[in-house]
């Protein structure tokens, strides 16, 4: 049995809010994934960084991404969409969770590139200002698309 037939039979078998909450979670991981990748060169770290420090680098962003996608997911879907999701307040519950990974977002990059100096914007890199911060649109567009895609796909594949 290859590969896609055992996900098609796992994902038969779950119920529809598991299944929709792995189709998401799983669409999430290949969104950011490929979105860490090509924003590198954003990121002082794609001219400073060795190609070892570069792909730990996109393997820890993504690995934090799905963590804040999956944390933001069940947030908002304890406080906006139970019981009754995805089959009632789906759209709550997606704008839910893409306001409230955009804001740790913002949070984060403001406290990492602006206060601890965790990492730094590169000459590419387009800043926005909010506020009096200064942070990367390559981030907030990340956080404002790829979550509302994804659970269109998971809505789509559902």
């Amino acid at each position: 049995m290859c590969s896609s037939q055992i996900g098609n039979s796992i994902s038969a078998a779950l119920p529809g809010a598991w299944r929709t909450a792995l189709l998401y979670l799983s669409a999430i991981l290949v969104g950011n994934l490929a979105w860490e990748i090509f924003q590198l060169p954003l990121y002082t770290i794609s001219h400073t960084g060795d190609i070892w420090e570069q792909a730990f680098a996109v393997i820890h962003c993504t690995v934090g991404d799905l963590l804040i996608a999956a944390l933001t997911f069940g947030l908002a879907l304890l406080t906006m969409g139970y019981p009754g999701w995805p089959a009632l307040h789906f759209t709550r519950v997606a704008a839910g969770t893409t306001a409230l990974g955009l804001s740790y977002t913002v949070f984060s990059e403001w406290l990492n590139a602006s206060v601890l100096h965790d990492w730094a914007y590169s000459d590419l890199m387009p800043v926005i200002s909010l506020a009096s911060l200064e942070i990367g649109l390559s981030p907030v567009l990340q956080w404002s698309l790829i979550p509302p895609i994804c659970f269109v796909y998971a809505r789509w594949r559902r």
